[in-house]
């Protein structure tokens, strides 16, 4: 700083300070507004109503005493449903994570110098391809709703068809952003309804309604009440017969346990990676899983990396498939999403390595087990009984019939957060709540849930 020290009553972070008339005097103009002379008076700014600045020692106080209002899941347990979950993260995870060649590197442009981040990614698609059983998978989106909507698009682009499904059941989140995906795209989204005693998708319903203008039929499985389709080879039939794509979105943890979406004929499966070992912080960031097969490869969104050898003969790893807007014209990108969740994904590879098969059968078990437990133990009790019927992993829904007030004054008073009324989003079931068992979920845990249901 020349030797010159900032002057005021707090230290300025501006490192030029001292050197502001230095730089006038050398552009030719005296003071700072002279350089906005050209935009008319009219259009200007008088003043901004923001409070004067802090400095940095006085925003870190307002910051922590924030924090201290924050309440973690070990001090409040939440068994609150809705597709985000708690889930137990190794230390494993973000050790690894935390290395300065992972945390701060940034896309690998330069793959020779990126070999160890571009195999990450690599190994990322192979275990996302296996599991979901599908024979390629990209490197990532930004996180399972976005690739809804890629899935739209894609389906879309394949068939040259404009109705896409999507089931009545789903999350009111994901079905704004897919209606923003395809607004202007020509593509049309229609529901269908789903069966009031099962909470299943109404094959009967798909059967009378596809046709030859159906681009894509979109199911998930385990669904949003947390149910497994039952009738999954059927809908896979139905949709295959009309020369539709079946698109599948999955639950990552469900695959220890269930047959994989491949192996029931998917074309495009898809779903949220935060489960795998991705912490819940705030809404992000998240981790989009897209899979497909091979024979659709030129109209998957994203990245591939693959793998090739060096001139010595060496394994190497370069991106393979860049069908994005920032590396080729605008009008053949598969996306305009020109990045993908690098770390989110380095950490679903980390704690994929760190389970193993056998590791995520154990996980999914305990979460279906864990869940079934629970929801047996709320239902015996007489405010509450069972809304669907039907196997559920990790979600469940559940009818109250005191007052809706009442129970979540009483679930607060214990320090207990869940589960989530249906009803804002779903009319039809009043008083339902949906929810969420996880492997993370003591025996206390639990023993405090079912004491303040109790009180209900």
């Amino acid at each position: 700083m020349n030797g010159c020290l900032p002057t005021g009553e707090s230290m300025k972070f501006i490192p030029n300070e001292c050197l502001i008339d230095e730089m006038l005097k050398e552009i030719g103009v005296s003071t700072i507004d002279e350089l906005f002379t050209d935009i008319p008076s009219n259009l200007k700014v008088k003043q901004i109503p923001l409070p004067k600045g802090k400095t940095q020692q006085e925003v870190e106080q307002i910051l922590r005493r924030l924090a201290q209002k924050n309440t973690s899941f070990h001090q409040m347990p939440i068994f609150l449903g809705g597709g985000v979950q708690f889930h137990y993260i190794p230390a494993l995870v973000s050790s690894i994570l935390g290395r300065s060649e992972f945390f701060s590197s940034y896309t690998p442009y330069q793959a020779e110098a990126s070999q160890g981040f571009l195999q990450a990614m690599f190994e990322y698609q192979s275990m996302i391809a296996n599991i979901t059983g599908m024979e390629i998978a990209n490197a990532s989106l930004y996180d399972g709703v976005t690739a809804l909507g890629e899935a739209a698009l894609m389906s879309y682009r394949i068939t040259k068809r404009s109705t896409f499904y999507i089931p009545q059941n789903i999350s009111w989140e994901k079905r704004s952003i897919l209606q923003n995906y395809v607004r202007g795209q020509g593509i049309f989204i229609k529901e269908v309804p789903y069966e009031k005693k099962t909470g299943l998708v109404d094959l009967h319903f798909l059967e009378k309604h596809i046709n030859e203008d159906t681009a894509g039929v979109y199911i998930e499985n385990p669904n949003y009440f947390g149910i497994f389709e039952q009738e999954i080879n059927q809908i896979q039939k139905v949709v295959s017969d009309h020369g539709s794509l079946f698109v599948v979105g999955t639950h990552p943890l469900s695959l220890g346990i269930v047959r994989s979406p491949g192996e029931y004929g998917a074309d495009i499966v898809i779903g949220e990676g935060q489960s795998l070992g991705n912490p819940v912080d705030f809404g992000g960031s998240t981790l989009g899983i897209f899979a497909t097969k091979q024979k659709y490869l030129r109209h998957l969104p994203g990245r591939i990396i693959g793998m090739t050898t060096d001139n010595q003969g060496k394994p190497a790893f370069c991106m393979t498939m860049q069908t994005r807007e920032q590396h080729i014209r605008r009008g053949r990108a598969t996306s305009n999403i020109c990045t993908n969740e690098g770390l989110n994904a380095l950490a679903a590879t980390v704690y994929l390595s760190w389970l193993g098969s056998n590791g995520l059968y154990q996980v999914g078990k305990r979460n279906l087990e864990r869940a079934y437990e629970v929801k047996e133990r709320i239902i015996a009790l007489s405010p509450f009984t069972s809304v669907f019927q039907g196997d559920h992993f990790n979600e469940f829904v559940v009818h109250y019939s005191g007052e809706k007030k009442h129970l979540q004054q009483i679930l607060q008073k214990h320090g207990v957060q869940g589960g989530l009324p249906l009803e804002p989003w779903f009319p039809e079931l009043k008083k339902c709540y949906l929810f969420c068992v996880t492997e993370l979920h003591t025996d206390k845990d639990i023993e405090v849930l079912l004491k303040a249901l109790k009180e209900a």
